[in-house]
């Protein structure tokens, strides 16, 4: 596994690679963009790709302007070494992991903002968020010049925010999206739980049983909105300590709120957790 640590080596990678036919399909190349302190979420992501790519790589960048200014940019986990380990041992063939000022050289005035659904669900709470993901993700794809990036679907959001990016600056590469992993009693993985005391650990489970919750009511008939998100809110009266930052039930693609909730609706729900905000989702069947 080769380790990257500037654009221009990552692009002489990715065209050594096109240069033994990745153009006629015998390597295309996957993208697994992440911030690190990579957990089996990340793996599966890494394994997904590799499965379907000729090549892989890695990004590894804690991206600070998708943090707001009181946000947890300085101790967001950093595990450098283990998440190279994680990251050779399911399958990459190289790690991207570039110092701020190499993708945010002095002066850089350029960003990337989708208007519209970067202001809502996460991007309400979080002014600024989705600009500083689309920025870093439009950086990463054109200097990897990925066919295919992966992305978990616990950042349902992002995903929507990234797929009308790539469709409205027409890049090449196609998001692909793999399920949510979870712990055995259903919290999803998040990098982020490792803030989490003992307490709080159990106490975060309110969100994967709010969402667990709404599935159920839809999978016996229930499709209107108001009546699923009275019953994730019902969920988390139960668990006072945890303060709901949105129930939402979605259109996928466009993020507005929907009053049924038709097959592909999407049912999210964010939460602080002590200090810790978390998040988790469904595709409502």
């Amino acid at each position: 596994m080769e380790l990257l640590r500037t654009v221009a080596e990552l692009r002489r990678w990715s065209h050594a690679l096109r240069g033994k036919g990745r153009n006629d399909g015998g390597h295309p190349i996957g993208l697994v963009p992440t911030m690190g302190a990579l957990h089996a979420g990340h793996a599966s992501l890494i394994r997904a790709a590799a499965a379907s790519c000729g090549r892989v790589a890695v990004s590894i960048f804690v991206n600070p302007t998708q943090f707001g200014p009181n946000e947890d940019y300085a101790r967001y986990p950093r595990t450098f070494e283990a998440d190279c380990a994680l990251a050779r041992g399911e399958g990459a063939d190289a790690v991207f992991a570039p110092s701020v000022e190499e993708l945010y050289p002095a002066g850089a005035a350029t960003f990337v903002e989708v208007e519209g659904l970067s202001n809502r669900l996460d991007g309400a709470s979080r002014p600024g968020h989705f600009r500083g993901v689309a920025t870093v993700v439009t950086k990463l794809l054109i200097a990897s010049e990925a066919d295919r990036a992966f992305f978990g679907q616990k950042d349902a959001a992002q995903v929507a925010v990234l797929r009308r990016m790539v469709a409205d600056l027409r890049l090449s590469a196609e998001i692909v999206v793999c399920p949510i992993v979870r712990e055995p009693d259903g919290l999803a993985l998040s990098s982020r739980n490792l803030f989490l005391s003992a307490a709080e650990r159990a106490q975060a489970l309110v969100l994967s049983r709010a969402v667990r919750q709404a599935e159920a009511l839809a999978a016996a008939g229930e499709r209107r909105s108001s009546a699923l998100i009275a019953a994730a809110q019902r969920s988390f009266a139960a668990v006072p300590e945890v303060r709901i930052d949105y129930i939402a039930a979605v259109d996928w693609a466009t993020l507005d709120p929907v009053e049924i909730a038709a097959p592909g609706t999407l049912f999210a729900v964010a939460a602080w957790v002590g200090q810790t905000r978390l998040i988790d989702n469904t595709i409502l069947n």
